[in-house]
C-alpha cells in the first residue's frame, strides 16, 4: 500500500530509470556544480556531458584528471542506480588516454557489463567532442539499503 503523499513507483524500466535519475539528480549538487548535463539514462545504462571550463583546467592547461573521473563516477553512478536499488562504488579503476582541452564538451557513456546479487561491473568511456576516447573507466558497484524513490521492502533491504 503507497502513502497519500507517496506517489506510486513506474512499473516500466525506462520510465523506473527516468524517475530515479531525476529523483537523484534533484539532490545531487556536484555535478551541477561542475556543469554537468544528463543526457540519457536507460536501466544499466547512463550517458553525461561536461564542458571543460577555464576553471577545470590543471598546470598544463588541460582538464584536470580529477575532474574527468568525476564525470565518469557520476555517469557510473546514474547507470547502476537506475534499477531503484542504491548503489555505491566498491572499486574503481580510469586510465587517461588523452587529454581533454579547454572549451571541449565531454561526454562519458557508462554501460553495465554484469549485474549479479549486491554486486556490478559497469564501464565508462569519456570521449571529446569529436567522439575520440579519453578515459577508460570501470568501476564496481554494491548495492547496498535503501531505493533512491524508496519502494517496495526488497528494494529497502
Amino acid at each position: 500500500m503507497n502513502d497519500a503523499a507517496t506517489p506510486p513507483l513506474p512499473t516500466d524500466a525506462q520510465a523506473l530509470a527516468e524517475a530515479v535519475a531525476q529523483a537523484m539528480w534533484a539532490r545531487d549538487a556536484a555535478p551541477q556544480a561542475l556543469g554537468m548535463q544528463l543526457c540519457e539514462v536507460r536501466p544499466g545504462y547512463a550517458r553525461l556531458a561536461m564542458p571543460v571550463r577555464e576553471d577545470m583546467l590543471n598546470g598544463h592547461r588541460i582538464c584536470h584528471g580529477g575532474l574527468i573521473f568525476s564525470l565518469a563516477d557520476t555517469a557510473f553512478a546514474y547507470a547502476c542506480n537506475s534499477y531503484n536499488r542504491n548503489t555505491v562504488a566498491s572499486a574503481c579503476h580510469i586510465d587517461f588516454l588523452a587529454p581533454g582541452l579547454p572549451g571541449d564538451t565531454l561526454e562519458a557513456e557508462a554501460v553495465e557489463q554484469s549485474q549479479a546479487g549486491r554486486t556490478g561491473v559497469y564501464d565508462v568511456t569519456v570521449r571529446d567532442g569529436q567522439g575520440r576516447p579519453l578515459a577508460l573507466f570501470r568501476g564496481k558497484s554494491y548495492r547496498i539499503a535503501g531505493a533512491p524513490l524508496g519502494g517496495p521492502p526488497e528494494a529497502r533491504a
